[in-house]
């Protein structure tokens, strides 16, 4: 920031990268930041006389604050650090005044035990610096929907009188930014008797609804910092493999939340290959600008302000910060818009990604508290949930690791501990992602759903979750426990007509959907399948059929490419180990016949066979089962072929690599 003084002794302070440049007749001209020039004296009624009137130092600006009122800290990064350490150096004369914030990156003092007849902290959310008073009874705790802050705060429900801000310099007509936290800032500096900001010239000047004129704001403390910053967390091999399950949630044209740590950021790293990705997010990591730079985020699809990349604040290194200054493409709103579920369902295809703490058998999502104590807080996890779910191709997703404390505790969990809160209901709740895969609840019964939950929680835990989801009767009694699957991967799979198909091991979660392909086969794929006429298939035979070992025997299923997934085929053999070779069986349902459903499986179960030491297959077909006596032959396996009462004993041997592919 500059300052230049005029002939007659006014003096102007000038916006950020301005220079003076002298006349011979002692005026002074202000260049601003596009190099133009504005000749002649500045009127002392101007925005700049003004802005001298009301420069201050930390500890005056502190010293203007009375006793007794709320006292609103910038949020995330803008905490404005030199007016906090001036709370509790200057402010001997305050009493009784609280103090009210989101997660701020910089120090709290005003927490500890020496400061509380002054000072009591009220958390809108809970961060690492506050989280210890919280716990101690120091500071209190608001459960709030980060939406419906700006509202409570603008009614007067949750008044402001002093809020304390950090700023830009001001353009040339006046104008500060809020830079990289407009989220309830906006709506404080609104209803607040008395705004203090600390202006410094390395805050970034972001656009959208950022800015603030300066004859707003009652007293300005001039700063030079750095803007906090927040380290960048390298993702480890927990986070890589959640984060490539959740990419593939996400279809091209989809607009996304996301959050910042290890798992947002590997989410965004697997997204590489995708196509036309929009932004709609409470907060703004480093991790966008890599996928913007590479034009796979460039909000072409986006049917809320296609091109801009909406955010509330911004968090992260100093990378992130210049990337955003004065960036026409990032607009920064205040959290009634960007977390109002109603406006957040206006973008189609939104994908909301947030984590928890833990998730139980039937869905709930606890994720503001740990052992029963406060840890973090709503936030916009059940904003972003309810907008995800309303908008058209939505989907909401909970991302977290399995287990916690180096895997001593399980995240999915049969039931909460004492204490514990729900913040997202289980009606709410639609995917689940853990470094296991994907459980999808949305529509399931609390049966459905706790086998979905058990099949993606660590596989040293599943053994108990089992037990005590059939202690609670929420599954069978004869249920069996969900494997994992070291072999056999999940694939996509472009047939010859052009048709994409999902092969994936078979889950003992797949139960009811099995059910559904044998029910919807004709009586003359199901006499084919089962070398009998069957009315009807038990849960006693699926769960037997749906279980496997992935040694000794294999099962595979062909899934359609939609949202809704139903099982179009499944291949499936049983070894012996006394002989060495394997019982196959494959049934595919009969519109998807003839389309390359069954070789595609075969080709795969050849491969699973091959490399569990499988000798070979052995096989009972029917001679009236033409396609799947044309299937068997055409892999190329040498077989021999024993036909006995219109039915071919087929023995093929393995020892010979096929020519499919």
């Amino acid at each position: 920031m500059n300052i230049g003084a005029f002939a007659n002794g006014s003096t102007i302070i000038l916006a950020r990268s301005a220079r003076c440049v002298p006349y011979s007749n002692g005026t002074r001209v202000q260049m601003n930041d596009l190099g133009s020039s504005k000749l002649g004296v500045i009127d002392p009624h101007s925005w700049q006389q003004r802005y001298r009137a009301k420069v201050s130092t930390p500890a005056a600006a502190v010293r203007a604050i009375r006793a007794g009122r709320r006292i609103l800290i910038g949020s995330g990064a803008a905490e404005p650090t030199s007016l906090v350490a001036a709370l509790v150096e200057y402010g001997d004369h305050l009493a009784d005044n609280e103090l009210v914030h989101l997660l701020t990156l910089g120090p709290a003092p005003y927490v500890r035990p020496e400061f509380a007849s002054r000072f009591r902290h009220l958390a809108f959310f809970i961060g690492a610096n506050v989280r210890d008073a919280v716990q101690a009874g120091r500071a209190d705790f608001m459960p709030v929907f980060l939406s419906e802050l700006p509202k409570l705060i603008q009614s007067r429900r949750v008044p402001i009188d002093v809020a304390l801000i950090q700023v830009s310099p001001p353009d040339s007509h006046g104008y500060v930014s809020l830079g990289v936290s407009v989220d309830i800032v906006r709506a404080a500096v609104a209803s607040a008797s008395l705004v203090i900001a600390e202006v410094n010239p390395q805050m970034p000047r972001t656009h959208g609804d950022s800015f603030l004129s300066v004859k707003d704001i009652h007293l300005l403390v001039p700063v030079d910092k750095p803007v906090l910053e927040l380290p960048l967390v390298t993702p480890d091999a927990v986070a890589l493999a959640i984060g490539e399950h959740v990419a593939g949630l996400i279809p091209n044209g989809a607009t996304l939340q996301t959050g910042i740590g290890p798992i947002p950021s590997a989410a965004l790293a697997a997204l590489v290959n995708h196509e036309n990705l929009g932004i709609h997010t409470e907060m703004l990591s480093d991790a966008v600008i890599d996928l913007v730079e590479r034009g796979v985020i460039n909000g072409k699809k986006k049917t809320l302000l296609p091109g801009k990349i909406v955010t509330s604040f911004v968090m992260g290194t100093r990378r992130l910060y210049d990337w955003v200054d004065n960036n026409p493409a990032i607009e920064l709103r205040p959290s009634d818009f960007t977390n109002d579920p109603l406006v957040i369902a206006r973008n189609e295809r939104m994908i909301a990604i947030n984590s928890a703490l833990a998730v139980d058998l039937t869905g709930q999502v606890a994720a503001d508290t740990v052992d029963g104590q406060f840890f973090s807080g709503i936030g916009g996890q059940v904003d972003f949930v309810r907008g995800a779910a309303r908008s058209p191709g939505g989907k909401p997703v909970i991302a977290l690791p399995s287990t916690a404390r180096k895997g001593q505790v399980s995240r999915i969990q049969a039931t909460f501990e004492a204490g514990a809160g729900v913040v997202t209901s289980r009606g709410d709740v639609h995917y689940v992602v853990t470094e296991y895969g994907v459980a999808d609840l949305w529509g399931k019964s609390v049966r459905e759903r706790a086998m979905a939950l058990i099949d993606v929680a660590h596989p040293d835990h599943r053994r108990e979750l089992l037990s005590q989801a059939k202690a609670k009767r929420y599954v069978f009694q004869d249920q069996r426990e969900p494997r994992i699957f070291s072999r056999a991967r999940s694939e996509i799979v472009t047939l010859p007509k052009g048709h994409v198909i999902h092969i994936r091991p078979l889950r003992v979660t797949d139960e009811r959907l099995l059910q559904d392909l044998f029910y919807r086969l004709s009586d003359q794929s199901t006499y084919q399948r089962f070398l009998a006429h069957k009315s009807c298939h038990p849960h006693e035979e699926i769960s037997m059929l749906a279980d496997f070992d992935d040694m000794q025997n294999a099962a595979l299923v062909a899934t359609g490419d939609e949202d809704v997934e139903a099982i179009l085929a499944i291949a499936r053999y049983d070894a012996d180990p006394d002989t060495g070779l394997a019982e196959v069986a494959l049934v595919v349902r009969d519109e998807w016949q003839g389309r390359g459903v069954g070789t595609a499986l075969f080709v795969r179960l050849i491969g699973l066979a091959r490399a569990q030491g499988v000798r070979g297959f052995t096989a009972q077909v029917l001679a009236s089962n033409g396609r799947m006596l044309r299937l068997f032959r055409a892999s190329g396996l040498p077989i021999v072929d024993c036909f006995e009462c219109g039915v071919h004993e087929l023995t093929m041997s393995l020892e010979a690599e096929p020519p499919l592919a």
